[in-house]
């Protein structure tokens, strides 16, 4: 593409084989395109290294201590590494610190991608406690020295410049997630609803995600209560950010189990195949978000031909055309009944329903790939490196 490969530091916390999130699945696709236009090495959390990939852990003396401390450990060690790169450039805050004392270590350009933003989400004090502040402090003094922003989407980048007045709008470019087509799609065995104890002969409504107050969790136990009685509800959902929302999320469970039959919930990690399966079998895919920049999910989703009701919040629009691919649901006073009614609209219309997941899986292979992601982003690569 220019005729000169970059040599890059790409830092994350997730990295296969642990991928738990959105922005583990957008670094890994990210990474596998990315070698073939730039020479990458990948610097995460975990232990020992392969052929273009370094893992670090949190130092054994942090054992114990503030995960915001053990953090900062695994940035300083990142750092330490990366000499000899030309560029560096780091997703979440977990990494963020790793590639600006790299920047200021070296005289490197920085790129972040933001795929959430601290300032947003107040919830992680939960989890955190006094962390929260310097995961804040991380990702502020990051993001306002950083050679170049990515968004993920339009209303990332609004919600940038918002949170980060005084970083210069120029900075701030948007590329969208992506969507890997080829493996996303469409995979009508059944073995994997087998295993999950689903009826194949009901329709089933499906979430995937983690547990936390950001993916809407508890609103969505609530919102189905009272849905057809006729479907399934599955909930491949794991990684609880505390103690509290995994007992209040437990607890919403067993109301629900007593309310109605046919309640599936699979806390573990699923092969990314069985995922694909319940996907593609789905009724509908449901997004209860109250905070997302994008929403790979959705994408995935779209990618295996089935509708979404989703949340009208963040970069999710953008993503999940109302009416077309599927349906967009307000977060307001009237949330919760809102999903329901979106959900019971779908499960009542299996034709509609097929129409909106064939335009989805339309949409997803013609605008999402992520070769033109990796193209989009090294055209900033390049950009950056001959202005330094």
């Amino acid at each position: 593409m220019g005729g000169f490969r970059v040599r890059v530091g790409l830092l994350t916390r997730e990295y296969p084989p642990d991928v738990y999130g959105g922005a583990g699945v957008h670094v890994e696709f990210l990474a596998r395109e990315l070698r073939r236009l730039v020479d990458l090495d990948v610097h995460c959390w975990g232990e020992g290294r392969a052929d273009g990939i370094q893992r670090h852990r949190p130092w054994s003396a942090l054992d114990g201590a503030n995960d915001a401390l053990r953090t900062f450990s695994v940035d300083l060690a990142m750092a330490a590494a990366l000499e000899g790169r030309e560029l560096v450039h780091s997703h979440t805050w977990y990494a963020n610190l790793a590639g600006h004392l790299a920047k200021e270590l070296y005289g490197v350009p920085h790129v972040v991608t933001a795929h959430s933003l601290e300032p947003l989400r107040p919830w992680k004090a939960e989890q955190l406690g006094g962390g929260y502040a310097l995961s804040s402090w991380a990702e502020r003094t990051a993001v306002e020295a950083a050679d170049a922003v990515v968004a993920v989407s339009g209303a990332m980048r609004e919600d940038i410049l918002a949170c980060y007045p005084s970083l210069d709008p120029e900075r701030v470019h948007v590329v969208h997630n992506g969507i890997d087509t080829a493996l996303y799609r469409p995979d009508h065995g059944t073995d994997a609803l087998t295993r999950a104890g689903l009826d194949p002969d009901r329709p089933f409504v499906l979430f995937v995600g983690r547990i936390t107050r950001q993916k809407g969790v508890p609103h969505l136990l609530r919102a189905v209560r009272d849905i057809d009685p006729a479907a399934q509800v599955v909930l491949c959902a794991g990684a609880p950010d505390t103690p509290e929302i995994d007992q209040e999320f437990r607890d919403l469970f067993a109301e629900l189990s007593r309310a109605r039959d046919g309640v599936h919930w699979i806390p573990k990690m699923l092969p990314r195949p069985e995922v694909i399966q319940l996907l593609t079998h789905a009724a509908v895919f449901v997004c209860p978000s109250v905070y997302e920049p994008l929403g790979i999910v959705n994408l995935e989703a779209m990618a295996c031909g089935t509708p979404v009701v989703a949340s009208r919040i963040g970069g999710i629009p953008e993503v999940v055309e109302d009416g077309v691919t599927g349906t967009l649901v307000d977060v307001d006073d009237d949330f919760e009944a809102g999903l329901a009614r979106a959900l019971d609209a779908v499960l009542g219309d299996p034709a509609a329903g097929r129409r909106m997941g064939e335009a989805g899986r339309t949409r997803a292979t013609g605008e999402f790939g992520w070769d033109a992601v990796a193209r989009r982003t090294v055209r900033l690569y390049e950009e950056i490196v001959k202005q330094a």
